[in-house]
């Protein structure tokens, strides 16, 4: 008896996560997209299927966790993060974003017969 593996497919609420994560951005609410950012890593990094679109989440994860931590640390005296964001920062994030989105969906799409 032969096994094959099972194509990669994106679970629905990993698909829903990714794509709010731009719109979160975008919408001023960069600090609250690291929710969404956490449902995409533990997501991906729990299916093995997934293993094409797990560098492009950690990519994401390393675009977010770099402004926040500068954020944080650093002597800014912004209120949020999103106020913190120059807008060519904000514009890449969600760019980043929107390109992880887009491959969790091409994911899924293939898995599709």
């Amino acid at each position: 008896m032969t096994t094959t593996a099972s194509p990669a497919k994106t679970s629905l609420s990993v698909l829903v996560a990714a794509w709010a994560v731009p719109v979160f951005v975008a919408g001023g609410f960069a600090f609250l997209s690291g929710i969404p950012i956490a449902v995409v890593a533990v997501g991906t990094l729990r299916d093995r299927r997934l293993r094409a679109v797990r560098w492009w989440t950690g990519a994401l994860a390393a675009l977010y966790v770099v402004p926040m931590t500068l954020w944080l640390a650093g002597p800014s005296t912004a209120p949020s993060l999103s106020k913190f964001l120059s807008p060519a920062a904000t514009a890449f994030l969600v760019a980043g974003s929107t390109a992880v989105a887009v491959a969790h969906h091409v994911a899924r799409r293939r898995s599709t017969p």
